[in-house]
């Protein structure tokens, strides 16, 4: 495959997943798509310990059950004060996915069991995921050098040694 086609094929996957994960956008010469500013208590509270995840990567259920499960949120105790969590809520699930292949919950909803987060990761070689330099896949930063800013194109992947 030429390397124009292959680009042009990469730009049609890269607005597809943009289509279907809100809160996302593409590097600076793509068409542009409106992320949802992280909430400041989102930024404050869970942002602390890992990347804000845009919340168009999972259904508005999933964040509701990881919100009702703080207290075992993936191994560490997350817990918030009710008012917190209603206003975290509030705000994951008016910006969570809506259609497409994000609006099903993936198995225990981690973002990185989801069928479209494995689909397009389907090149990383496990090993990858192993190296002290990334840790687990959940880990967007180190490979996605835009993460904190909610760019996830492949263009700005960098994958450490």
């Amino acid at each position: 495959m030429n390397h124009e086609r292959s680009r042009a094929i990469g730009r049609i996957f890269a607005m597809l997943a943009m289509a279907t994960l809100p809160g996302l956008t593409l590097a600076e010469d793509e068409p542009a798509v409106i992320a949802a500013t992280p909430h400041p208590l989102y930024r404050q509270e869970c942002a602390a310990c890992h990347i804000a995840y845009p919340p168009g990567m999972l259904p508005a259920d999933s964040w509701r059950r990881i919100l009702g499960n703080l207290d075992h949120h993936f191994g560490t105790n997350a817990s918030l004060d009710p008012a917190s969590v209603k206003q975290l809520e509030g705000w994951l699930t008016d910006h969570a996915a809506r259609a497409g292949r994000t609006a099903s919950a993936p198995p225990d909803d981690r973002i990185t069991r989801s069928s479209w987060f494995i689909a397009t990761h389907d090149e990383v070689p496990a090993a990858a995921w192993r190296r002290a330099s990334v840790k687990s896949a959940s880990n967007c930063a180190a490979c996605h050098t835009r993460a904190d800013q909610g760019n996830f194109d492949e263009r700005y992947v960098r994958i450490p040694r």
